[in-house]
């Protein structure tokens, strides 16, 4: 493989899955101090951002939809509601386009600042997800125009981990839509490179790197 987005190789990183006790206690403890240490700093933003969803549109301020988790477990997913109730999808099938009318215009700031996603710090908290992992999808998620497991037979060897908020193919700028094969296949291929080399230590650099691009609008490491 390639150099990776922090400059390192992937024999730097060791290149079997870690999946020891040790790795994941250290790896869930990371996970469970973190959601806990975002939810409590970030609870302000969370008040303003429900605040604004409930006075500008109608219907809840959170979004659930069914997401495939650790070995493409069906979970409940936690979203900021982005989309007029009466037209969310809740199959997530359907992606969104740019300019999409079903967007409100606080979702419209929420999902180009990607605050959408913060409430999933409760499937964090839940044992649902991962601060760091490939991001959960919906069943029968498209890549290409056809089911992601027909686009490329690897697709479910991301399900071997549990899904994250962010993870390495959103700090190298994949993420959002997968309708053309080059988005589809390049997401899918940092999802299985992080898989291959994950490590307390990567965890570690890929939410420095997010935390650098959402709120500093820097471009991390």
């Amino acid at each position: 493989m390639t150099d990776d987005v922090f400059g390192f190789h992937d024999t730097d990183l060791g290149q079997s899955v870690n999946n020891s006790d040790s790795s994941q206690f250290s790896k869930r403890s990371l996970d469970i101090f973190g959601a806990i240490a975002g939810l409590t700093v970030l609870l302000p933003l969370f008040a303003f951002l429900a605040a604004a969803i409930k006075l500008t549109s109608k219907g809840p301020v959170f979004f659930k939809q069914k997401r495939h988790g650790l070995n493409g477990k069906i979970f409940t997913a936690y979203k900021f509601r982005s989309m007029y109730t009466n037209r969310c999808d809740q199959s997530g099938v359907r992606q969104t386009v740019k300019n999409d009318p079903r967007i409100t215009p606080v979702g419209r700031f929420l999902r180009r600042s990607n605050f959408d996603e913060l409430p999933q710090l409760m499937n964090v908290l839940k044992g649902e997800m991962s601060l760091v992992g490939p991001r959960p999808h919906v069943p029968g998620m498209l890549a290409n125009g056809v089911p992601y497991e027909v686009f490329d037979p690897r697709y479910q060897s991301r399900h071997k981990v549990k899904p994250g908020i962010t993870g390495l193919a959103q700090v190298n700028g994949f993420r959002g839509e997968t309708k053309d094969a080059y988005a589809a296949s390049m997401r899918l291929k940092y999802d299985l490179e992080y898989i291959e080399t994950r490590s307390l230590f990567v965890d570690v650099k890929i939410l420095i790197n997010t935390v650098i691009q959402e709120f500093f609008g820097g471009k991390g490491y």
